[in-house]
């Protein structure tokens, strides 16, 4: 191949064009029509009852954190193979970020691993827990909501990889990503790399009226023109003006603009059509790799993947790696664990503490995956890799 393929890409049609057109023209550039027309057409595709636009997946996560309370002291498990911001937004308020190993079946974050940790600790010592749908795997979030419950801990879901995925759980009920119906709060990233690319930007989901109308005042400064309870006429003004509005509470400005919502929500009309095409090119690599020593995690009947990345383990990561960017495929690796990070080794953290995580990153390796990557291409990723495992 002449041009490289990446390992993602997003694909801006003439209609998204158009979108960010017709809003360059208007009289809105940040905050217009577009952001609630977007955010409800994204909680009738993912199927929830509230939807939240903001800046970027990570403050979706911060904001997250705040409104389910975090706070100094606060204890938060997570899974170590995951981008940094999953852990990130507990210690942004100040929380404790407790890892616990993953599934190596699946590369999600173990159950069993979590319920050994929480039963080993008081009840109320641990507030939440943050699974990932790390790929686009959708976690059994069935199975977590019944060990939440028995342990008073909420459930934020960062499905940034798996809009449109789904399981259906043990009692036969459908459950999409991020759609309420088993966490408190599910977060969304619309980086160009992601299933729907808005530049950047993110969304929050949830059925709870409550933690939807905070999440709504803490995106804007915390800054509402609705009086509280508590609040009294400013001096001078007996009577409020439209200009009036509030300080409440310490917010931030992580709104969404209106171009970047018109572009989210041109591309979430094809999203079905993208989600279907890249689950066509999964079976393609898992038809391809099958006994091989390319090694990769293909879901049961009752999971819908929704392959944000495609995945192939091997002994010689390195080599690999190497090996395809001179045939002019950039692949990638996705994650080095959090707890290895030079920033959470200082909290104690070491290698060898959650061994399942540590062999799965010495040996993954992300190869192309995007709605563009063409039968052609596909190809020839897969002709390369067999060539290097023979």
């Amino acid at each position: 191949m002449n041009q490289p393929i990446p390992y993602g890409r997003q694909h801006i049609t003439d209609e998204d064009i158009a979108a960010v057109a017709e809003v360059l023209r208007g009289p809105f550039l940040t905050q217009g029509p577009h952001i609630s027309a977007f955010e409800t057409a994204f909680a009738s595709y993912i199927g929830c009852q509230y939807a939240v636009a903001v800046a970027n997946g990570t403050a979706a996560l911060h904001l997250c954190c705040m409104a389910l309370g975090v706070t100094e002291g606060t204890r938060v498990i997570t899974t170590p193979i995951t981008f940094s911001a999953s852990a990130n937004c507990v210690r942004y308020c100040g929380g404790e970020v407790h890892f616990a190993d993953i599934d190596p079946e699946t590369a999600l974050l173990d159950i069993n691993a979590v319920r050994t940790l929480v039963e080993q600790h008081p009840k109320g010592y641990f507030s939440g827990i943050v699974p990932v749908d790390f790929a686009g795997y959708p976690v059994d979030l069935a199975a977590f909501r019944e060990l939440a419950d028995a342990h008073g801990l909420w459930i934020l879901e960062d499905s940034c990889h798996s809009p449109g995925g789904s399981f259906t759980d043990s009692q036969g009920v459908d459950h999409r990503c991020g759609d309420g119906s088993l966490a408190d709060l599910a977060i969304f990233s619309f980086h160009p790399v992601k299933h729907i690319a808005a530049g950047e930007g993110g969304m929050i989901t949830t059925n709870d009226e409550a933690l939807y109308k905070h999440l709504m005042r803490l995106r804007t400064h915390g800054i509402t023109n609705k009086p509280g309870e508590f609040t009294e006429p400013y001096p001078g003004e007996p009577e409020r003006g439209g200009w009036y509005m509030e300080l409440q509470e310490l917010g931030y400005n992580y709104r969404l603009t209106d171009m970047q919502a018109a572009l989210g929500n041109s591309q979430l009309a094809r999203a079905e059509a993208m989600l279907a095409r890249r689950q066509a090119i999964a079976k393609r690599y898992d038809d391809a790799f099958a006994g091989t020593p390319a090694v990769t995690i293909v879901p049961p009947d009752n999971v819908s993947h929704a392959y944000h990345l495609y995945v192939v383990q091997v002994d010689d990561r390195k080599g690999l790696y190497d090996f395809l960017r001179t045939r002019n495929i950039m692949a990638q690796v996705h994650y080095i664990p959090v707890h290895l990070m030079p920033y959470y080794r200082q909290f104690g953290w070491k290698p060898g503490d959650f061994p399942n995580a540590e062999r799965y990153y010495a040996r993954c390796l992300s190869l192309p995956m995007f709605p563009t990557l063409t039968d052609e291409e596909q190809a020839y990723v897969i002709a390369s890799v067999l060539e290097f495992c023979r």
